[in-house]
């Protein structure tokens, strides 16, 4: 007689149609396991999952994707890559913190809610400090990326319930591929390199803290079935580069031999008339250091740039061989 076969886990994706939602659900489709996308409108790439609409701001049907699912991961957010006019910034704010609310309110209203939930942050939260390594330590800094940070990880810890394991992840920016829902910051930073404009800004030494999609999926998965791992981690690559060097690499791997540099006047017109986005996501920066995942043994597949940078430009399917099941690193 044969063993009884494993139900497959059920995760549900809160946000994720965009690019890292869509890594994600590949990621734990590639895996065997059951997913569904909670999204405003249906993803623009078919894949390996099911989908539910929500509005992201009051309960629905879209609940009952919730009740008995092993986990739930909350991607929302309106983009930071705009202008930040007044409406764009209430935008930003109210799309994490009113998602946030809304599912807190849905856990409290079905029989059996995920017993773990993963909560996306930002590395912003710690401000734009020149030259200091953050590490989950660190204070907060000050401005408006600052602020949602913190308004975002008070909601969650107020919308978690008891008994449920919360883990937040303060996340750099992700460089990946295109899997039909953009590539995120790598984006209009290729563009950049590619036309001979990735070269040093406003004298370049920012931080530039970023993380390969693989390794973050294998992080958000660690969340998932890891039961010691609870609290706030940083999810970035351990080896953070100043933007001179970054765009130095990015532009070696994609063989660009060019890159004007760009003062901070040129940044400041460039991005608001040319780019439509904000001139300080270029300007400012910071250094964070992953020290948790550090300390609790988890092994980065892409620890250094020029690795991840290469194997995004290979002209290869996603990586295959390096995802493990989940409870594993």
């Amino acid at each position: 007689m044969n063993p009884p076969r494993e139900r497959s886990k059920r995760i549900v994706i809160a946000g994720g149609s965009g690019f890292l939602g869509i890594s994600f659900a590949d990621h734990l489709a590639e895996l065997g396991k059951s997913v569904v996308i909670l999204s405003r409108h249906c993803p623009k790439v078919h894949g390996q999952w099911d989908h539910v609409e929500w509005d992201a701001r009051s309960l629905g049907d879209w609940v009952g994707a919730l009740d008995g699912a092993d986990a739930v991961v909350n991607f929302t957010g309106r983009s930071v890559d705009c202008i930040k006019t007044p409406d764009h910034r209430d935008e930003i704010l109210r799309s994490r913190v009113e998602a946030t609310r809304i599912l807190g309110k849905a856990m409290r209203s079905i029989a059996s809610p995920p017993p773990v939930w993963v909560q996306m942050s930002t590395a912003h939260i710690y401000g734009d400090p020149p030259s200091v390594v953050c590490t989950e330590d660190s204070p907060s800094g000050i401005g408006l990326a600052p602020e949602i940070g913190i308004a975002w990880e008070r909601e969650f810890d107020s919308a978690i319930i008891a008994g449920q394991r919360g883990v937040v992840l303060r996340t750099s920016f992700v460089i990946g591929r295109d899997r039909g829902a953009g590539k995120g910051a790598m984006g209009k930073l290729g563009i950049l390199a590619r036309l001979g404009l990735g070269g040093t800004v406003a004298g370049g030494s920012q931080g530039m803290s970023w993380i390969h999609e693989h390794d973050m999926n294998r992080i958000v998965e660690r969340a998932i079935s890891e039961p010691s791992m609870e609290g706030v981690y940083i999810a970035s690559a351990p080896n953070p580069e100043s933007q001179e060097a970054f765009m130095r690499k990015l532009r070696r791997s994609i063989r660009m031999p060019i890159g004007l540099p760009a003062s901070e006047w040129m940044v400041r017109l460039g991005a608001r008339f040319l780019l439509r986005t904000d001139p300080e996501l270029a300007i400012y920066g910071r250094y964070v250091r992953p020290q948790r995942l550090l300390d609790e043994g988890f092994r980065f597949r892409f620890a250094e740039l020029g690795d991840a940078l290469e194997e995004l430009r290979c002209d290869q399917p996603p990586l295959h061989g390096y995802g493990t099941l989940l409870g594993a690193n």
